[in-house]
């Protein structure tokens, strides 16, 4: 298999930070070309599955306006610009649960759509976490802190309390080392 050539890339919709919609211009590898492929280009984020030394999970409940809904979900958030994705999910495990994490997995980086592009995630295991400070959901989000079991998030994936599919996947990325 071959890569497709992009042969020229144009901005046609962007609210910074948040968003980008280019038009691209695409070369097949058989020569047919596509002159209005686009893209959505969101901000890369994190996803920890954070694990205490005591085996339960750290999740937080808070509504999300995506699904429109109160769900379950692990840590994370967007990327600050030239931030290291490592640094960034420490950073974003310690601000919305005031946990710190020991031993850390690099579980992927993956991009959501195949061909529109979506946003990047970068997924981490978190091990041996410990408490070391006070949340602070200073953005637009309340949020309460739980402790899980594994069993306990393993029921909470079947019964759909998860409604986001970035931390259905990072789920079953971490799910293996637990």
């Amino acid at each position: 298999m071959k890569l497709w050539a992009s042969r020229s890339t144009e901005t046609v919709f962007e609210v910074k930070p948040y968003l980008k919609v280019v038009r691209e211009a695409v070369e097949l590898p058989d020569g047919r070309r596509i002159d209005d492929f686009y893209q959505v280009q969101l901000r890369s984020f994190t996803s920890v599955v954070p694990v205490g030394s005591d085996g339960r999970i750290t999740v937080l409940r808070h509504y999300k306006h995506g699904p429109r809904r109160i769900t379950l979900s692990f840590p994370g958030g967007f990327l600050e610009p030239d931030e290291a994705p490592l640094r960034g999910a420490q950073r974003e495990l310690a601000e919305e649960t005031g946990v710190s994490g020991g031993c850390w997995t690099d579980l992927g980086t993956f991009t959501d759509n195949g061909n529109q592009r979506g946003c990047r995630g970068y997924y981490f295991l978190a091990q041996e976490c410990e408490v070391t400070g006070v949340p602070d959901d200073g953005d637009l989000e309340e949020m309460e802190v739980l402790y899980m079991t594994v069993a306990e998030v393993d029921a909470a994936m079947r019964d759909g309390a998860f409604a986001i599919v970035h931390d259905v996947a990072n789920w079953g990325l971490a799910r293996p080392y637990l």
